[in-house]
């Protein structure tokens, strides 16, 4: 869609709906340099409030370059959130709500706060800045607009699925096959919730369940997948202690994120219907044949402290086998750090 008919669009929707900073993302989503004066004019506003907003967008962690007689520019364009550009590459209509908002605190806690979407379907927020993402055990996940995907979905079971603890890793079998069907090939999945590239994270799944008494059971999903962070956020998570890459880094070409959450979606509806039906089961080959861990030397950190032995695997309910010096154990849960 055409800048000017996305700004346009924009103004009809007025500031409560669309903040200024979003439409001025929306008008730098190209990547090519547009004038302070040229963006005023666009957007009906004050070359003062176009310099704010862009001062937001950096805030928010964007790398936009000011150059004098140029204007304003993204080093890395990304095409905005569309829900309605999502729901047409959907193949599947089990689909009851997609939003987008601009800034949210967490989609996961957004979608947790809600009642429960009929069972047998999903309700979808993205987000393209997260004030406070989470991952796994409350770790901060850090992307600037436009530089990732921040995807929830939330599903109703009938019944709390039996081996409901291994869904993360049906998740990130989903996430791989859509990754695969964008040409991305050499993904890998660490037990229990990331995809690598070369040993570099590019993404995870975050599941939050809200369980009834008795019957059915709401789960959140939460997929963050990176898309182009910039050197320098990479260098500010590799500072964390985490290795992390982004699809700009490591594809031919990079999809565009509405197609590619689109692709997701697709994948996990039907997976999460397969999985009520029958478990990890008809999953396990395909993650066994993407994992990152089996074979190599692990440490697991634990409630009970921390276990050294070879990763062999997951077990048909999605537990980490690791052989240690003291005989095999099994981890349903814990943070596995390969040694070298």
């Amino acid at each position: 869609m055409p800048n000017a008919a996305r700004a346009s669009r924009a103004a009809r929707t007025g500031p409560k709906e669309t903040p200024l900073v979003a439409r001025v993302f929306a008008e730098l989503a190209d990547g090519r340099f547009h004038s302070g004066e040229a963006l005023a004019r666009a957007l009906g506003v004050s070359r003062s409030a176009v310099w704010k907003a862009a001062a937001a967008l950096r805030a928010q962690g964007s790398a936009l370059h000011a150059v004098p007689n140029r204007g304003y520019r993204l080093s890395c364009g990304s095409e905005p959130l569309d829900p309605a550009m999502i729901r047409a590459h959907l193949v599947r209509e089990r689909i009851a709500k997609i939003e987008a908002a601009w800034a949210i605190g967490s989609t996961n806690t957004a979608l947790l706060e809600r009642a429960n979407p009929g069972s047998g379907t999903a309700e979808v927020l993205l987000a393209e800045y997260q004030s406070a993402g989470r991952g796994r055990r409350g770790r901060a996940w850090l992307a600037p607009p436009g530089g990732a995907i921040c995807l929830s979905m939330s599903w109703t079971f009938r019944e709390v699925p039996q081996d409901l603890g291994a869904l993360g890793l049906v998740i990130g079998v989903c996430a791989l096959r859509a990754l695969r069907e964008h040409g991305l090939s050499g993904v890998s999945l660490k037990w229990p919730n990331d995809l690598l590239v070369d040993g570099r994270k590019l993404g995870g799944v975050l599941i939050d369940l809200r369980a009834e008494s008795a019957g059915a059971a709401c789960v959140v999903i939460g997929i963050g997948l990176n898309v182009a962070l910039g050197a320098e956020l990479l260098r500010q998570i590799a500072a964390t202690g985490t290795a992390a890459t982004d699809l700009a880094s490591v594809a031919q070409a990079v999809p565009a994120r509405n197609a590619l959450a689109a692709a997701l979606v697709s994948a996990c509806v039907p997976g999460l219907i397969e999985f009520e039906r029958q478990g990890l089961k008809p999953f396990i080959e395909d993650w066994r044949a993407a994992d990152a861990l089996r074979g190599r030397a692990v440490n697991v950190s634990a409630a009970d402290g921390v276990a050294r032995g070879i990763a062999r695997g997951i077990d048909l309910r999605g537990a980490l086998m690791v052989e240690t010096p003291h005989g095999m154990r099994r981890f349903i849960s814990g943070d596995v750090t390969v040694r070298s």
